[in-house]
C-alpha cells in the first residue's frame, strides 16, 4: 500500500485526474442549486468565461515553471484592454484594424520590462512584477486622467469575444484553443520548452549546460505579458468597453488554476493539460460561489487557501522525494 501511495504521489497525471474528479463534483453540486447548470448552453457559457482566465493562466504557467511569479497581471490585463480600445479612437479608420495587435503589443512590451528586470537585473520576480504592476497602473491613470475612458471596443473585438462563428462554439474559446495549442507545441516540441523546464529545476545547472537562461526567462515574461494583454482585449470586447482595474479579479485565480493543475509553484514541473483542468475547475468554483452569493472577499480567501494547500503538498512531496 505504501508503494502504491508513493507511485500515485509521484505520478504526473495525478493532479490532472484529481482536478477532473473535482470538476465533476462541482458540476453535481452546481446542479443541486440550478437545473440549468448542466445544460449545454450554460456549460458553453462557462467555457467562454474560462477562456479569459485560460489565456492569462497560459502566460502565468510559463513564469511559474521558471520558479517565478508574475504579480503584474491585473494591470497588464487593463493595459491590453484600454490600449486596444484607445487605438481605435486615435487612428479612426485604421484604428479598428490595429486595435487588437496594438493592445497585445503593449502588454508584451511591459512583459519585456519584467523580463529585463528579472533576468538581467536579477531582481526577484515577485518584487519587480509588483513594481511593474504599479507602473502600469500609473500609466493608465495618466492616459485616462483618472476618469473612465471614453473609448469603446471595436466590432472585431466584440465579435472575437462574444461571437460564435464556427459550429456554435464561442470564438473566445477558439482563441484559447489556439493559444493552448501554441503553448503545448512550445513546451513539448521545442528546445525552448525543454529549457524552460531545465531553468525551473535548477537555473545554475541549466546555465552550465549551455542554456541561455536569461534569454529564456526574458521570453517567458514577454509571452506572459502578451497573454495578459490579449485577455484584456477579449474582456473589453466582451463588456464592449474597457475600464480601470478590469484585471484585478484575475491575479489569484490565475495562480490558483496553474497550481491546481499540478504545476509546481517552485518551478520545473507541470503540464498544460493540468492548467486547462485547473482553469475549468476555478471557473466552475467561481460560478458556484456566485450562485451561493459568496462575496468577493470570500472568493479571494478560497483562492489563497488553495495556493497555500498546494504549497504544503508540494513541500511534502519534495521531502519524500529527497
Amino acid at each position: 500500500m505504501t508503494t502504491i501511495a508513493l507511485r500515485m504521489r509521484s505520478s504526473r497525471h495525478l493532479p490532472v485526474l484529481a482536478g477532473a474528479a473535482c470538476t465533476l463534483v462541482l458540476l453535481l453540486v452546481g446542479s443541486l442549486y440550478s437545473r440549468n447548470f448542466l445544460s449545454p448552453e450554460y456549460l458553453l457559457l462557462q467555457l467562454q468565461i474560462a477562456s479569459f482566465l485560460g489565456i492569462i493562466a497560459t502566460g502565468a504557467m510559463l513564469v511559474i515553471l521558471l520558479g517565478g511569479i508574475d504579480l503584474s497581471v491585473p494591470w497588464l490585463v487593463t493595459v491590453g484592454g484600454m490600449m486596444s480600445a484607445a487605438a481605435a479612437g486615435w487612428w479612426h479608420g485604421q484604428g479598428a484594424a490595429i486595435a487588437i495587435p496594438f493592445g497585445i503589443l503593449c502588454g508584451a512590451l511591459l512583459g519585456l520590462l519584467n523580463g529585463i528586470g528579472v533576468a538581467y537585473l536579477r531582481v526577484p520576480s515577485m518584487i519587480f512584477t509588483l513594481g511593474m504592476n504599479a507602473v502600469a497602473q500609473g500609466l493608465i491613470v495618466v492616459h485616462t486622467g483618472g476618469f473612465a475612458p471614453q473609448d469603446r471596443a471595436t466590432p472585431a473585438m466584440h465579435l472575437v469575444a462574444t461571437g460564435r462563428s464556427f459550429l456554435g462554439i464561442p470564438n473566445a474559446l477558439l482563441v484559447w484553443a489556439v493559444v493552448g495549442a501554441g503553448a503545448l507545441f512550445l513546451l513539448h516540441r521545442t528546445a525552448f520548452g525543454r529549457a524552460v523546464y531545465a531553468v525551473g529545476n535548477r537555473e545554475r545547472a541549466a546555465y552550465l549546460s549551455g542554456i541561455a537562461t536569461r534569454r529564456v526567462t526574458l521570453l517567458c515574461f514577454v509571452i506572459a505579458g502578451a497573454c495578459s494583454a490579449a485577455a484584456g482585449v477579449l474582456l473589453t470586447g466582451y463588456s464592449t468597453k474597457a475600464y480601470q482595474a478590469m484585471g484585478d479579479a484575475y491575479q489569484l485565480p490565475a495562480i490558483a488554476a496553474v497550481v491546481l493543475g499540478g504545476t509546481h509553484i517552485l518551478g520545473g514541473r507541470g503540464s498544460y493539460l493540468g492548467t486547462v483542468v485547473g482553469v475549468v475547475l476555478v471557473t466552475l468554483l467561481q460560478s458556484i460561489l456566485s450562485v451561493m452569493q459568496i462575496p468577493e472577499m470570500g472568493r479571494q480567501v478560497a483562492y489563497g487557501l488553495v495556493i497555500i494547500a498546494m504549497l504544503l503538498v508540494y513541500g511534502r512531496g519534495r521531502r519524500h522525494a529527497a
